[in-house]
C-alpha cells in the first residue's frame, strides 16, 4: 500500500468515526470468504456499515480525531479487524449474535464496542450490548412513564369533580 492509499483509508475511516457515535471492533480472522460475504449482507440489510482495515490505519484515524476519547479502543486493534458502524447502538451486537447462532460458532469475535462515548471491551460484553436500549426505546419508555401518572391524576380529578358536582346538585334539590 502506498502512502497515498494509506492516507486515503485514514480519511475514509475518520469520516466514518465522525459520522457514527457507535462502532464495533470485531475479529473476522477465521471466517471463510462466504461467511464474510454473508456477514456483509446481514450488515447491509440492517444499515450497518462494515469496513475492514489495517489496525495501524484504524488507530491513526482514531488518534487524529481524538486520541483521548478513543484511548480505550487501541488495545482491541490486533489481528484481523472489521469495523461495524451503526446509528443504532445494538444492531451490530444483534447481527453478531444471530450470525454466531446460525453458524454454531464463536465468530466474529467482539473485541470492543464504542457506544456514545462508552467503551465495552471484550467478547463477554456482547450479550449486554444486545440489550442496550436505543434512543427511541428510551424515549418511548419515558413517554409511557410520563403518561401513566398523568392519566391517573386526570382520572382522580375527574372522579373528584363529578362527586363534588353531584353533591352540590343534591344540596340544591333539597
Amino acid at each position: 500500500m502506498t502512502k497515498e492509499q494509506k492516507n486515503e483509508v485514514i480519511e475514509v475511516l475518520k469520516g466514518k468515526f465522525s459520522q457514527y457515535n457507535n462502532f464495533y471492533v470485531t475479529d473476522t480472522e477465521s471466517l471463510t470468504v462466504a461467511q464474510v460475504t454473508k456477514l456483509r449482507r446481514a450488515c447491509f440489510n440492517k444499515q450497518v456499515e462494515m469496513k475492514v482495515a489495517k489496525n495501524t490505519l484504524i488507530k491513526k484515524a482514531l488518534e487524529s480525531l481524538d486520541s483521548e476519547k478513543y484511548a480505550g479502543m487501541y488495545e482491541s486493534l490486533h489481528k484481523v479487524t472489521a469495523l461495524l458502524f451503526s446509528e443504532n447502538p445494538k444492531e451490530p451486537a444483534l447481527i453478531i449474535s444471530s450470525f454466531r447462532k446460525e453458524s454454531n460458532g464463536e465468530k466474529p469475535v467482539l473485541k470492543a464496542a464504542f457506544i456514545n462515548g462508552d467503551i465495552y471491551a471484550g467478547d463477554n460484553q456482547l450479550k449486554a450490548l444486545t440489550q442496550i436500549k436505543t434512543k427511541n426505546e428510551l424515549i418511548g419508555e419515558v413517554i409511557g412513564l410520563l403518561q401513566s401518572p398523568a392519566k391517573r391524576v386526570l382520572a382522580a380529578l375527574l372522579h373528584h369533580h363529578e362527586q363534588k358536582a353531584g353533591g352540590a346538585e343534591a344540596v340544591a334539590a333539597e
